[in-house]
């Protein structure tokens, strides 16, 4: 069965010994975060900040501050109740090798499966946990323990936020991860960034000129599962709350919302409701990012409250990024694992793929391969930088089948000795990402292919290609027999 909510996830957290309770009264402005930091990048384990407070306003928050609650392979392992992430993959690979049945007998075998998969569309119920305290009349976000990051941040940001919007075109759901900065008590920016989904509704109100104000609402805290929907990189038609269903093997329960035409989870700990407007937008950031550098101030819609929902004795989900590796990286891995299959689906010749940790997702993207003809792997790079949750990586390292992606030493010795820098790397341009500060325009610059792979004669390569130096397996048997006695 699904973990329910966020209160089973850290039952489960306590019971793995993967979570530490913190009763000591801590600042949000700088200290979680530092604190966070430290512990994030030494392996450490979740934190439940049981008595945040704010030392700018004396302030002393009731509700306790989680952080930290996926930052390791074990703990989204947890999450989505797997020994393996590649046990997720290997469901959504099933999923996709699924074909149209041909005759009767094949379409009564599909049946099940096809039942399974209606199993895990969200439900709506009445009512949840997320409306046991409804706040209309005058909505606040002072009592929420909500962090600055950095000492250079323009203020306070909610960072683990599951913003909901409904496209004004086709009426389809949307559910995407966008920081908020507070401006005030019932106002905050909306950093969508340009290509995101909730960005293009935006952009289509604006283009059509039906209305001037789009409706919002912003989860914060749910399952796990639920939580990761808003970072997973989805085709635009598929709903971010159905493939929670699947992930978790139970649908997500949802309820309308009470000031806008939306639907939350029910499990949630606490909802925004509002609306952004054409009228209002502001400066936003600087922001410490998980570029590991500052997000420089920009323009982005303002959001405004109408209503706060929440249970009785909610708590607040935060996350930090930065240098890496942060828990970002770890949420970054999921999805690495989890969507292979997808890569593999359209790109049936990438063996693995590996984004380390100091690419920043986007900055570095390692594909082996298992070649079978010239340009090969120039053609999987173009490929890559067509796929849309793919199109931003900078630089793409392309190696051979036998090629190790995790093993950065490896990837590091077999690439550089294979290639010729003047023929194996090639230069194009388009799309990149919003954050991408080195980029001679804002969303706009080059990216680089390096074809890492073993030339051959057809690709133009008329010399020999040497061997990789190997011990002969005879030699090896015969010292692991000898190595006891040697005493080393």
């Amino acid at each position: 069965m699904a973990l329910k909510d966020l209160r089973e996830f850290i039952a489960r957290l306590e019971r793995e010994g993967e979570l530490v309770r913190i009763a000591e009264p801590v600042d949000v402005e700088l200290e979680i975060a530092e604190i966070t930091d430290r512990v994030s990048k030494s392996g450490g384990p979740a934190l439940l900040f049981e008595r945040p407070r704010s030392a700018r306003d004396g302030t002393s928050f009731a509700i306790p501050l989680l952080i930290n609650a996926l930052g390791s392979k074990h703990r989204c392992e947890l999450a989505l109740e797997v020994s393996s992430l590649e046990d997720v993959a290997g469901r959504l690979e099933e999923l996709l090798e699924m074909k149209p049945p041909e005759g009767f007998l094949e379409k009564v075998k599909m049946l099940p499966k096809l039942a399974e998969l209606g199993s895990f569309l969200p439900k709506s119920v009445k009512t949840g946990p997320v409306k046991e305290v409804i706040e209309r009349e005058r909505p606040s976000l002072a009592t929420l323990p909500i962090m600055k990051c950095w000492p250079e941040d323009a203020g306070r940001f909610i960072t683990f936020p599951m913003v909901i919007t409904r496209s004004p075109k086709t009426g389809r759901r949307n559910v995407g991860c966008y920081r908020l900065q507070v401006y005030d008590e019932r106002t905050t920016a909306m950093h969508w960034q340009i290509h995101k989904g909730g960005a293009e509704h935006f952009r289509w109100l604006e283009r059509e000129g039906k209305g001037r104000r789009m409706e919002v609402a912003v989860a914060l805290g749910a399952d796990p599962v639920t939580m990761l929907a808003g970072v997973l990189p989805l085709p635009a038609d598929l709903d971010e709350f159905l493939f929670a269903g699947f992930l978790r093997r139970d649908p997500l329960e949802l309820v309308p919302c009470e000031t806008v035409d939306l639907e939350v989870p029910a499990n949630a700990e606490i909802v925004l409701e509002g609306y952004v407007d054409l009228d209002d937008i502001r400066a936003e950031g600087p922001f410490g990012d998980h570029t590991g550098y500052y997000s420089l101030q920009d323009q982005f819609p303002a959001f405004h409250i109408t209503c706060l929902t929440r249970r009785k004795d909610p708590i607040y989900v935060s996350t930090i990024v930065g240098p890496p590796p942060m828990e970002d990286y770890w949420m970054g891995h999921a999805v690495e694992r989890i969507f292979l299959p997808l890569m593999r689906k359209q790109l049936p010749e990438v063996v693995d793929m590996h984004m380390p940790a100091e690419g920043i997702f986007h900055n570095l993207m390692i594909v082996a391969i298992r070649k079978s003809y010239p340009g090969h792997a120039r053609k999987v790079m173009n490929a890559i930088w067509g796929l849309p949750g793919a199109m931003f990586t900078k630089c793409i390292v392309v190696v051979d089948h036998d090629v190790n992606v995790h093993d950065m030493r490896e990837v590091a010795w077999k690439a550089l000795n294979h290639i010729d820098p003047e023929r194996d790397i090639q230069f194009t341009l388009g799309p990149v990402d919003q954050l991408e500060h080195a980029s001679r325009l804002p969303n706009f610059g080059s990216k680089m292919g390096v074809d890492a792979t073993r030339k051959w004669p057809t690709e133009g390569f008329a010399r020999p290609w040497p061997g990789e130096i190997k011990m002969d397996a005879e030699t090896k048997k015969k010292i692991d027999g000898l190595w006891p006695r040697l005493g080393l």
